[in-house]
């Protein structure tokens, strides 16, 4: 499943459609205001919250976490200690096991893998001629909230380090 992401500026109170391949509007990412620290949730179109986006306080490295809806902690998004060759985030899951981000972040052309290696999904802005607007391709079965919080994540983490 493809979904499509106008981006926009990162700024805490920012809120974004992410659209379906059929133009429909599928998530929205609603950021909060007057927080300590930056907060977004994650809402299907019929406004339930799938998952909160929240910045890690007091760490070494920038991070992120991803809540359910019970609050309790499904993934932590992180920058590797050590990327010599290109960008490279990763996903910390509570469950088990982990997720790699690597490839080109800042141009928004990047690929999230499982432990395996296999890619479950594929983030780029080459297949739309649109500026500033970029695409995610889910693998059939992936959750599809998870993936689309961890491109909200490192969004947001990579517009902060410039």
């Amino acid at each position: 499943m493809k979904y499509l992401i106008r981006e926009r500026l990162f700024a805490i109170g920012d809120d974004y459609w992410i659209e379906d391949e059929d133009g429909r509007k599928a998530y929205l990412v609603d950021g909060k205001v007057l927080r300590l620290r930056d907060t977004f949730e994650l809402k299907d179109a019929q406004g339930r919250v799938v998952a909160v986006i929240k910045e890690k306080a007091f760490t070494v490295r920038d991070a992120m976490k991803i809540e359910n809806t019970e609050g309790d902690v499904v993934a932590t998004v992180r920058e590797k200690l050590f990327t010599p060759f290109r960008d490279k985030y990763r996903v910390e899951l509570a469950a088990g096991g982990e997720l790699t981000i690597h490839g080109n972040l800042i141009d928004k052309d990047y690929r999230i893998e499982d432990d395996n290696g296999d890619e479950v999904a594929r983030i780029s802005r080459k297949w739309f001629r649109i500026r500033d607007t970029y695409g995610v391709d889910i693998v059939d079965g992936a959750d599809a909230g998870l993936l689309l919080a961890v491109a909200a994540c490192v969004d947001h983490l990579v517009d902060e380090e410039d």
